[in-house]
């Protein structure tokens, strides 16, 4: 039922979102056409074209909105969270959706659609999409804080587990929550009274059937040790038979970084723990934005490359594209594409040069490599090389941000907590290239900032690194 009713709520965020994206459109027309050329007719001398012709953003805008904000996680569960979060997680997702949508009218040629329009749009669009989630969240809060709509709560378990529970829900009245006590897993040499934590002391195990039958309790949640699972089986019939949902602390390994999640094989209920992300939504709108960008990109640097694959031609023999097998996802190896930027034999004469390394650990970098040609030091200086990898992209291998694709033979050497970069697909850009590439000093260092982007990726975080990846290839920081 909660579960239910957390979808519809969903639902019903997302058409307001929807609604408020639309809704901006005309209101943004207005301002520009109306109020705007009004107070300031020597800024804007002359009209916009008919609102009609306006009208052709809002299938790219349900789109794009759409996209943006299932993946960037805006209706997921945020009774925990402050305004201050939400509102930045709006202003990201505006922000990256007029840019997207500039794109389009861009590509499209749709010539009649002014550019200060879409500065004005995105102002219109963020002051209505905050508002619409402020309002509906601030509503849910009061109503929650005031005792309405509240959901009334049993512990199983007088452990430190269940006080910490205790504490989170007695802490955040908004949640809803509202607990009336604690039922031991065990027997106590005093059975009423508080716990140690001033819960009140509802019984036992034995007794529970006694306290759901006099009490309104909505939920049971179970905070017993992980070695005492299998004797609470007797407790999650007792709710069933009796319609009251049950959850389950799933925090057994306190020191595990992974995430854990219920999933169902086949019928039978699995306990996933993963370091990766989960939400197949985000994923599929991350691969969406993927494809998209790529193919726009493409378009953008199809001349460009064929232009240098022509000088590479001229100046080195050898052909013009580098092949060479990385890994991706979870070690499976691939074919990862570049322009060439060494010598044809570069790869045999690795033993010559390997004295020159720079870098610590499994991993070769020289700014002093004398196989890299003239052409190819320019080349890499500004990323061109990296240009055909979004084929690898389209393919599928690779992701436009993400870790970078290692060498086989440097995943051989890598120490087990450095696998864990492997789970997630590679990427063309990712944290390490806009955090200064060969310039982060250590390897582990260059690690670390791989790892903190798997434990805390979201498409905002894909973003912020694609709008950072920009400027860092212009200033060639950190290239060899």
């Amino acid at each position: 039922m909660l579960k239910q009713r957390a979808k519809t709520v969903a639902f019903l965020l997302y058409a307001a979102d929807l609604a408020a994206a639309l809704l901006a459109l005309p209101v943004a027309y207005f301002l520009r056409d109306t109020v705007l050329a009004r107070l300031f007719p020597g800024m804007f001398p002359t009209g916009l074209v008919d609102f009609g012709k306006y009208l052709t953003l809002a299938a790219p805008i349900l789109v794009i909105f759409s996209l943006l904000l299932f993946g960037a996680g805006a209706y997921r569960s945020r009774r925990t969270s402050n305004l201050r979060n939400e509102a930045a997680l709006l202003l990201r997702t505006a922000s990256f959706g007029t840019l997207l949508l500039t794109f389009v009218v861009f590509t499209a040629r749709w010539d009649f659609i002014s550019r200060p329009f879409l500065l004005l749009y995105f102002a219109v669009n963020l002051v209505f999409l905050t508002s619409v989630r402020v309002l509906v969240r601030l509503l849910a809060r009061t109503v929650r804080a005031r005792g309405f709509n509240y959901r009334t709560v049993v512990l199983v378990g007088d452990t430190p587990r269940a006080r910490a529970m205790a504490r989170l829900i007695r802490d955040h009245p908004w949640w809803g929550l509202r607990l009336i006590g604690v039922v031991r897993d065990r027997p106590a040499s005093s059975e009423a009274g508080t716990t140690d934590g001033g819960l009140p002391v509802l019984g036992t195990i034995q007794d529970l059937p006694t306290v759901l039958t006099t009490l309104p309790v909505d939920e049971v949640i179970l905070t017993a040790e992980g070695s005492d699972i299998g004797s609470l089986e007797d407790v999650f019939l007792l709710c069933e038979d009796m319609g009251i949902v049950t959850r389950l602390s799933l925090d057994f390994f306190p020191h595990v970084l992974a995430h854990a999640r219920i999933e169902e094989l086949d019928g039978t209920p699995l306990l996933t723990f993963s370091t990766t992300p989960g939400d197949d939504l985000a994923l599929l709108a991350k691969r969406t934005l993927d494809i998209f960008l790529a193919l726009l990109l493409i378009g953008v640097s199809i001349l460009p490359m064929l232009l240098v694959a022509l000088l590479i031609k001229l100046t080195s023999k050898g052909p013009v594209l580098f092949r060479q097998t990385r890994c991706g996802l979870n070690g499976r190896p691939f074919t990862l594409y570049k322009l060439r930027t060494m010598v044809q034999d570069a790869e045999e004469r690795f033993a010559e040069v390997a004295h020159l390394n720079e870098h610590e650990g499994p991993v070769f970098k020289s700014a002093q490599d004398p196989r890299v040609t003239l052409l190819g030091r320019l080349l890499r200086r500004f990323s061109l090389d990296e240009l055909p990898q979004l084929w690898n992209v389209l393919k599928g291998e690779m992701s436009l941000v993400g870790p970078r694709p290692p060498l086989p033979d440097e995943v051989a050497r890598y120490e087990r907590w450095q696998r864990r970069r492997l789970s997630m697909k590679p990427g063309v850009t990712g944290l390490w290239q806009v955090s200064g590439r060969n310039d982060i000093p250590t390897f582990d260092e260059w690690m670390q900032l791989d790892l903190h982007y798997i434990d805390n990726w979201s498409l905002s975080l894909d973003l912020k690194i694609l709008l950072r990846t920009g400027p860092t290839v212009l200033t060639g920081k950190g290239a060899r």
